[in-house]
């Protein structure tokens, strides 16, 4: 047996033995999902499946181990990644920190910020949002007009940031802000601080479907450090390209639906039944739901050669624009499909019997996906321009 094979025996032994059941059910929505922070609040089985998973590093099992990671090697982490899907384990945490920042922190931050909030990040401990968008800076994030200036060894930070995920629940912010005027995109500077610190506000934005995990944050003389700067001042930019990289990873990742169980194949059956040859009754949607099946396998395994390649280093820029653009499309689809296999019960709105109209109201969300993170316009623009070499219009 090769080492590899002996992990991977290993790994499925442990995560078996300690994986709880409730961890294994399919994620029916946001409640069902483990963020962490300062004032978790946890479902049945929720933290001891956290604590297990960040005992080992396993939360975020390719960061180092001197920073609360598993150390794994890249064939290794695959292999955790195969072996939780086959259990169907829930991820134990969500978190913008182990998607977004915990990366920019890794290539751009100083050991101090590193020791600081890597290890709280792969525990769970600090929740964190992102302040990039403003209301006159979206598409054109370089437009931001946050600023931040200089007095003695802070920054004092005035403006305002919308479409803030969950501002109103993180402990912790990752903003980009101006720190010179003169120039559009060398006067941006990224920072962290506590969102406990005075001067900071957020008012929830409802949404079409009814929940609110977007807000409106804002800064009126908010004293931060200067140590709290990621990168150099004034160079932000780079900084906050290189997370939009990985936010991007992010939201395709949404194509790839859950490692628990199949909901869209479940509802289907629920609903629907099967025929006399053992097959779902409906034949459209039968042929529909197997359309689906066959591109999400193939972003499945397209999302794993460029897992691989970016951390080979061999990943092209333009990437994470193309997984963006088509995780989010499989996303939408697979919920206009669970909302035809609902049929009119997938139409109801707060009974019981509809889950809160859990369907409805998740469906309705998936319409942001092709805003958030860069709209798909920008998306395609990118890589018409930098994959396929296509000239400007």
């Amino acid at each position: 047996m090769t080492d590899l094979e002996t992990f991977r025996a290993e790994t499925r032994a442990w995560l078996d033995a300690h994986c709880p059941a409730e961890m294994r059910e399919p994620v029916r929505g946001d409640a069902d999902i483990c963020w962490g922070g300062r004032n978790p609040s946890f479902k049945p089985g929720q933290k001891q499946w956290l604590d297990a998973m960040a005992s080992r590093g396993w939360t975020v099992p390719d960061w180092p181990t001197q920073y609360g990671g598993g150390g794994l090697s890249p064939a290794e982490t695959k292999i955790l990644r195969e072996e939780m899907a086959t259990l169907k384990c829930r991820s134990p945490l969500n978190s913008f920190g182990i998607s977004m920042l915990g990366p920019a922190l890794l290539k751009y931050g100083t050991e101090e910020q590193k020791l600081e909030h890597l290890p709280k990040i792969a525990r769970g401990e600090i929740r964190w949002c992102q302040g990039y968008s403003e209301p006159n800076a979206g598409s054109d994030l370089a437009s931001l007009a946050t600023s931040a200036i200089e007095e003695g060894n802070d920054f004092i930070i005035n403006g305002q940031k919308v479409w803030t995920s969950y501002a109103d629940k993180a402990d912790w912010i990752f903003c980009l802000v101006r720190t010179d005027k003169a120039d559009k995109h060398n006067g941006i500077s990224f920072i962290l601080f506590d969102m406990a610190t005075p001067g900071v506000s957020t008012r929830p934005i409802l949404l079409i479907s009814g929940y609110s995990p977007f807000c409106e944050t804002f800064f009126d003389n908010v004293r931060v450090p200067k140590a709290n700067v990621v990168g150099k001042i004034n160079k932000g930019w780079d900084v906050a390209k290189y997370l939009l990289g990985h936010e991007r990873e992010m939201i395709s990742g949404m194509g790839l639906g859950t490692t628990s169980g199949n909901p869209l194949i479940e509802g289907a059956l629920a609903t629907i039944g099967l025929d006399a040859d053992g097959r779902l009754a409906d034949p459209l949607l039968r042929a529909q739901i197997a359309l689906f099946e066959v591109r999400a396998r193939a972003f499945g395994m397209m999302s794993e050669r460029f897992i691989d390649e970016l951390k080979a280093g061999q990943a092209d820029p333009a990437q994470p624009s193309m997984m963006k653009y088509y995780g989010t499309e499989l996303n939408k689809t697979r919920h206009e499909l669970m909302m035809a296999a609902g049929g009119s019960d997938a139409l109801e709105w707060e009974s019981e019997r509809s889950d809160q109209g859990g369907a409805a109201r998740a469906w309705l969300r998936t319409k942001a996906n092709s805003i958030e993170g860069g709209t798909s316009e920008v998306q395609l623009n990118i890589v018409a321009k930098r994959i396929l070499d296509l000239p400007s219009a």
